[in-house]
Order: C-alpha cells, then structure tokens, then sequence
C-alpha cells in the first residue's frame, strides 16, 4: 500500500514540476517567474522527501533542506534585485 501511495505522489509531484517549468519560460514578467522558480524549488525537495521515504534512508532529508534554504536565500536575493535594482547595499 505505501508503495502505491509513494508512487502516486511521485507522479503528482512530477506533473506540478513540468508546470512550475512552463510557468517558469512562460511567466508574462519577472515576478511570476520568481514564484514560479520558488515553487519549483518546494516541489523539488518534496520530491526528495518523498524518494528518501520509499528507501528508507534518511540522508535525503538533508539534501532537501539544503534545497529549501538555497530556494529561499535565491528567492529573497531575486526579489530584492527586483526591488532596489542591485544586491549589495
């Protein structure tokens, strides 16, 4: 039963990444690709969440907080261009 369970949200997971991707290359301004770039990078370490629990491993939780953090720190970094124009104050 997990096994179906882990495979039908791998599935969901991979369908919301292909469309985070288009949403990314064909966001209308910047800022919608910013979310855009943002949820791609929540899915991503659901993703691995996901994979480290069907094998049972727990050195892919990690890795996706290691994803998280460098999706927020990029985010943020974007964000800020966005409003000031530069990074460095």
């Amino acid at each position: 039963m997990l096994n179906v369970i882990v495979l039908a949200t791998l599935a969901l997971l991979g369908i919301s990444l292909i469309l985070n991707a288009w949403s990314l290359f064909r966001g209308p301004d910047a800022t919608d690709r910013i979310l855009a770039l943002d949820t791609l990078y929540i899915n991503a370490a659901a993703v691995i969440i996901v994979y480290g629990v069907s094998i049972g491993r727990p050195d892919f939780f990690e890795a996706a907080l290691l994803i998280a953090l460098l999706g927020f720190v990029s985010t943020m970094a974007l964000a800020k261009f966005l409003l000031r124009g530069d990074i460095i104050e």
